[in-house]
């Protein structure tokens, strides 16, 4: 999934004031050096970052098999996602592409049963029809080439049997836009530029590693998300977005601390979640299909 380094066509862009142009290079192995430096278990875990983190388990409950069933977590990260699953009950074996990702997913999640192993999206060392449940909750955001993402969730219809869940996680078009417009950055000419590559055609860069502005990704518009699942030959359930309007919400984590609080913003996210024209609002889409019996 790291691939080589892959020149970016120039292009022109007129989306915000001025015209400007834009030419990258997509350094082999940034992804995993984001993530080797930047623990992304932190993000879900305090912030706005939990609202992702609770309505995805809210969402997934809704379609998920009984327990005991097989999981299997590509792109896992350090097991936020089968950490709760193994406490379910379920099966789950993470596969991800970073190696400090899953030597800490061995060493904290193993008493679970968790089993975790380095492994690449496009290319899945299972069987075919093993899993009953198949998460692809990162890979999508990283894989910039369209046929890169086609051939993940081929391979996680491959390896899930016939009537399992597959679900498909993306970030949204609009992000960027809206992490700018919250956190101060759309100010700064440079960001606006990025963001407007954004918005154009999903590709996001951070050539220089600007602090706060992310890594290489690719960004969902939620049709774009939706088509791509269903070319892949899953069968679309639901897609929604996960957060609403609350993760750009200064001074939300506070909300969060609240019980009463954090049920209120939980349920403004469910409020807008399967509304067509505000799935983009949310930071992250979440896909759930199954593949045909």
């Amino acid at each position: 999934m790291t691939g080589s380094c892959v020149p970016v066509p120039k292009r022109t862009s007129t989306l915000l004031e001025g015209t400007y142009s834009w030419v990258v290079q997509v350094p082999a192995g940034d992804v995993v050096n984001h993530y080797e430096a930047h623990h992304e278990e932190d993000r879900l875990s305090k912030g706005p970052g939990q609202i992702e983190l609770a309505r995805a388990k809210e969402v997934l409950r809704r379609h998920l098999p009984p327990p005991p069933a097989d999981v299997l977590d590509v792109g896992g990260g350090t097991g936020v996602h089968a950490a709760w699953l193994a406490a379910d009950g379920y099966h789950v074996r993470l596969i991800d592409l970073s190696p400090r990702h899953v030597a800490k997913a061995k060493g904290d999640l193993g008493g679970l049963g968790v089993v975790a192993e380095l492994g690449d999206a496009r290319k899945l060392a299972a069987a075919d029809t093993s899993y009953d449940v198949v998460l692809v909750f990162g890979p999508l955001y990283h894989l910039t080439e369209r046929e890169d993402r086609l051939e993940a969730l081929r391979e996680a219809a491959r390896v899930a049997r016939p009537g399992a869940v597959v679900a498909v996680a993306g970030l949204s078009r609009f992000a960027s836009l809206f992490d700018g417009l919250s956190r101060g950055f759309l100010f700064d000419p440079q960001f606006r530029s990025i963001v407007a590559r954004d918005l154009h055609d999903g590709q996001h860069r951070n050539p220089d590693e600007r602090p706060g502005w992310w890594t290489t990704a690719f960004f969902h518009h939620p049709d774009q998300l939706r088509e791509e699942v269903a070319e892949a030959g899953l069968v679309v359930t639901e897609l929604v977005g996960l957060e609403g309007l609350a993760f750009w919400l200064p001074g939300i984590a506070a909300r969060l601390e609240d019980t009463d609080d954090r049920e209120v913003v939980l349920w403004s996210a469910r409020a807008t979640e399967s509304e067509p024209a505000l799935a983009g609002l949310s930071a992250h889409l979440l896909v759930v299909a199954t593949r045909p019996t």
